[in-house]
């Protein structure tokens, strides 16, 4: 109703920009629907939030009149999520990770076109006004920068693999694994893990150690005993600390009874097959960083190279 009200100029134009970005929120909405309501109510709100923050973005740069005044908004936005993710990802009870990254540049896409329809540039061209390179080929950096230190926060990691257990990935190493379980065992001797507070640091030893406890008893729920087993044998080697100790999820500890080890043992059997675990919630992956921050380099680099050459291509000041 307000666009039909206000809209008095480049109907065609707004009114498609206006309609295309709330089918595709619509869209999204529906195709991301996993069925939990709480999970669902946050998705959306997401998306409604990082439109609100591009048509902010939008507002600041709409009167640079050229091409930047769509690049910039994005690139903003991306920003705010890849450090909003990034804090997710380092408290407590939050998850954060590269695929919400990406809903939320799907959102922020949807909110540059909504500003454009609720209020497009006054004036545009193709050709970069002075200083546009400079700010566009900053931001790039910025961005690419902070997506790569997320992701090799989050989603950077190793295969540990045991010849007497099979293999998992973890953001640790084996070598560093063994080091955190020594850590410890010694520092909860004293004092046990309790709750931490909504803004403490999230302990991700802990959490990778119960990513293994649910998979393993799921495992027993669905009758797996030679998944169980090993899983089982993965907390016993690298994560004895929380079978022992327990946490605030569970203060008994987590591990077996003698009966239910020794029972579960037997049903696995001399089973020597290769076990791969799937324990992890998400991605991971064994890059080797050397290689992995290369390529980053040289994607700053490019973009570097292409500011420079726009910068030199940008009228003279009057």
């Amino acid at each position: 109703m307000a666009a039909v009200i206000r809209i008095r100029d480049r109907r065609a134009l707004r009114y498609l920009s206006l309609v295309v970005s709330l089918a595709a929120a619509a869209l999204l909405a529906r195709g991301l629907r996993t069925g939990d309501t709480d999970t669902d109510v946050v998705e959306s709100f997401h998306f409604v939030e990082y439109g609100l923050v591009t048509f902010l973005f939008y507002r600041a740069w709409r009167a640079s009149g050229d091409v930047s005044v769509f690049v910039l908004p994005v690139l903003a936005g991306l920003l705010v999520g890849a450090l909003d993710e990034w804090l997710q990802w380092f408290v407590p009870s939050r998850v954060g990770e590269m695929r919400d990254i990406v809903l939320d540049g799907v959102a922020v896409v949807c909110g540059l076109l909504f500003s454009v329809g609720v209020s497009p540039p006054a004036r545009f061209t193709i050709a970069l006004h002075r200083g546009s390179a400079a700010r566009l080929g900053a931001a790039a950096i910025a961005v690419t920068l902070v997506m790569a230190l997320f992701f090799q926060s989050v989603h950077l990691g190793s295969d540990v693999r045991d010849p007497g257990i099979g293999t998992f990935r973890s953001r640790y190493t084996r070598a560093q694994l063994e080091a955190a379980a020594r850590e410890r065992a010694d520092r909860w001797r004293g004092a046990p893990p309790s709750a931490p507070g909504r803004l403490s640091r999230e302990d991700q030893y802990v959490s990778e150690g119960l990513w293994h406890v649910r998979h393993r008893n799921q495992a027993v729920a669905a009758g797996d005993a030679f998944g169980a087993w090993r899983e089982n044998r993965i907390l016993e080697t690298y994560y004895a600390p929380l079978l022992q100790t327990g946490t605030y999820e569970g203060p008994g500890g987590f591990a077996w009874p003698a009966e239910q080890r020794a029972e579960v043992a037997r049903a696995a059997g001399g089973d020597d097959r290769p076990y791969v675990s799937d324990a992890a919630p998400l991605p991971i992956y064994d890059w080797p960083k050397p290689v992995f921050w290369s390529m980053v380099a040289l994607a700053a680099g490019a973009i570097l190279g292409l500011a420079v050459s726009a910068v030199k291509k940008e009228p003279p000041p009057p």
